[in-house]
């Protein structure tokens, strides 16, 4: 793991300068750590800490503290940062006295079979309800929960963007749906246990993002193009190219999430994520732009004549308008400094 651009730490305390008054002199802990929100989070706090002198310090729960130390030696080094070794599907008591907490340790692999199926509902729920159970007993004040667009379930043909508003939800008869009900579930969860106590759930339901960290050998389509055009091989976009989705650089991701934690109104979910949508073509055409020569692009399936394309895009008018959010940097932009930055280190 290497540092992030100087560049995208300053974006995110520029533009989170107001929130650290808050934290000055607290106790974070975070979950899912080692993750690619985790990673992003981490470097930012401990950027703040480094510019600001804040006080503070950021501790890490995880199974492998010695691979987190292996695996970042510039972030482990901090005295701001403290790792604790723990598995959040089983319940656990720290010492400390943490004001807030970010919660995001969940799977996001996809799972093939019914064993996984289960082991990633079982790590979002009983993970949830564990941290939210330390949290009462630790008397943290705000805890950020990282949800996702999935609680949703497939979006509607007639829905251009989906909206906090909207009512539906993933087929609890399928499952596929393990994810996104198991994401449900964790809400809910939030709501009983904030509903019973002085602790503020907030919650962000998280779309798709690019930028450093973002894994280039798992199941994110605009990963695959970049690791792809970066072997020098052709584009390979598995599908009809059709789908609809839309990136938010993770700087600004950051700057969302700091945000939501610290102002957002507690139960009051905030969909996270670019309004800007992109068919998965697009986005293919997006990233081999950037390479010289350029990338052949190779469709695998032809468009089903009539057929709407399903899309994955949200609606994000109650950020912009409650917490004053938006997208600062494109989605070209987002793609070019990611390629920087692998082909920069790897």
């Amino acid at each position: 793991m290497t540092a992030l651009p100087r560049q995208d730490l300053d974006h995110v305390l520029k533009h989170t300068a107001e929130l650290w008054s808050e934290l000055r002199g607290q106790q974070i802990l975070i979950t899912g750590g080692t993750g690619f929100f985790g990673k992003w989070l981490i470097e930012t706090y401990l950027w703040a800490e480094q510019q600001l002198g804040l006080g503070g310090r950021i501790s890490v729960l995880t199974r492998n503290p010695e691979a987190f130390q292996s695996a970042a030696p510039h972030l482990a080094q901090s005295p701001a940062l403290r790792l604790l070794r723990g598995d959040i599907r089983q319940r656990f008591d720290l010492a400390g006295d943490f004001s807030h907490v970010i919660h995001g340790a969940a799977s996001v692999r996809v799972d093939s079979t019914p064993a996984e199926k289960l082991e990633t509902w079982h790590t979002i729920v009983q993970g949830t309800q564990n941290i939210l159970e330390f949290s009462a007993s630790a008397q943290v004040r705000k805890l950020l929960f990282i949800s996702s667009g999935a609680v949703y379930g497939p979006q509607p043909a007639t829905i251009t963007r989906m909206s906090e508003e909207y009512l539906g939800g993933p087929d609890p008869s399928l499952a596929a749906s393990a994810y996104g009900e198991g994401k449900r579930a964790a809400e809910i969860l939030c709501a009983l246990h904030a509903g019973a106590g002085k602790l503020e759930a907030k919650i962000a339901r998280c779309f798709a993002f690019v930028g450093p960290h973002l894994p280039l050998d798992s199941h994110f389509a605009i990963g695959s193009f970049i690791r792809d055009a970066m072997a020098r091989s052709p584009i390979r976009i598995a599908g009809d190219g059709t789908p609809l989705r839309s990136y938010l650089y993770a700087a600004d991701l950051c700057v969302w999430l700091w945000h939501i934690l610290v102002r957002g109104q507690s139960l009051r979910p905030y969909n996270v994520g670019s309004a800007d949508a992109l068919s998965i073509r697009e986005v293919a055409d997006e990233v081999a732009d950037l390479f010289s020569p350029r990338p052949e692009i190779l469709v695998a399936q032809s468009p089903k004549h009539g057929r709407a394309p399903s899309a994955y895009i949200p609606n994000v008018d109650r950020v912009q308008a409650e917490l004053g959010l938006r997208q600062e940097i494109s989605v070209r932009e987002a793609i070019r400094r990611t390629i920087q930055w692998y082909t920069s280190n790897y």
